[in-house]
C-alpha cells in the first residue's frame, strides 16, 4: 500500500536537533528544579516512552506546559544552527513534485522549523506546531482535515513512541525512523506500520520512485 499524504515530525525525523534539545533540556532542569543529565544518561532515555522519561527526570506533570514553552524558546535561539538530516530536503522536494501533500506536526515552534528548513519550507502544505507532549493526535486530526484524504491514505512519520501513539489515536498509519531520538530496536518493538532504516526508503512508501 502507498500513501497520498505525509505527516512528518521535525526534531529527530527531518532535522538533527539532538544537541540543541539536550542543551535546552538541561537549561530547563536548572530553571524548574529537575535533574540535569549527562550525554550517557540522555542515551539511556532512548529506550523509554515519554511517560517513563518524565518519571526518570522527576518532572511533575503539572509543570510540563511551562517546561515545554521554555524549551521551545531555548531551542529557537539555536534554530539557525540546526541542520536537516542528509536527504531530508530532497525527500520533501520529491514528494511535493509527485503531488504528495506534506504536513509537519511538531512540539517545536513553527518559526524555528521554518528557519531550519529555509527554502525547503515552501514544500510544506501545513505546519501544525507547538503540540503538547501528549497532544499530537489533535494536531494530526487537523492535518487529516486539511488533507481532504481518508485517514487510510495518510502516513505519519516520527522518531518517538509518542509519534506512534498519536498516529494510532488519529487513525492514520504510523511510520518510524531509525535515526532519531528513540532507539530503533525499541521503536520497532512498538510495531509501527512502516519502519525506515534510511531516508531513501520513505519516498517509495508514497509511490515515488
Amino acid at each position: 500500500m502507498t500513501y497520498d499524504f505525509a505527516i512528518f515530525d521535525f526534531d529527530g525525523t527531518l532535522a538533527d536537533t539532538a544537541a540543541s534539545f539536550m542543551v535546552a533540556c538541561n537549561a530547563a532542569a536548572r530553571r524548574y528544579g529537575f535533574r540535569e543529565l549527562s550525554v550517557d544518561e540522555f542515551q539511556s532515555l532512548r529506550t523509554m516512552g515519554s511517560r517513563e522519561i518524565i518519571a526518570q527526570l522527576g518532572v511533575p506533570m503539572w509543570k510540563l506546559p511551562q517546561i515545554a514553552a521554555f524549551m521551545r524558546r531555548a531551542m529557537a535561539t539555536e534554530a539557525a544552527s540546526v541542520r536537516l538530516f542528509p536527504g531530508a530536503a530532497e525527500l520533501l522536494a520529491r514528494l511535493k513534485a509527485a503531488g504528495i501533500g506534506i504536513a509537519i506536526v511538531s512540539s517545536n515552534a513553527e518559526e524555528s522549523i521554518r528557519a531550519a528548513l529555509a527554502e525547503t519550507a515552501a514544500m510544506v502544505d501545513l505546519f501544525e506546531c507547538g503540540a503538547a507532549l501528549f497532544g499530537k493526535a489533535q494536531h494530526f486530526k487537523a492535518a487529516i482535515r486539511h488533507s481532504g484524504f481518508d485517514p487510510s491514505r495518510i502516513l505519519a512519520i516520527g522518531d518517538e513512541a509518542r509519534d506512534i501513539e498519536a498516529a494510532r489515536k488519529a487513525g492514520v498509519a504510523a511510520g518510524a525512523v531509525a535515526w532519531g531520538y528513540a532507539d530503533p530496536v525499541f521503536l520497532k518493538g512498538l510495531g509501527p506500520d512502516r519502519f525506515f532504516s534510511h531516508m531513501e526508503e520513505i519516498a517509495p512508501a508514497f509511490g515515488v520512485a
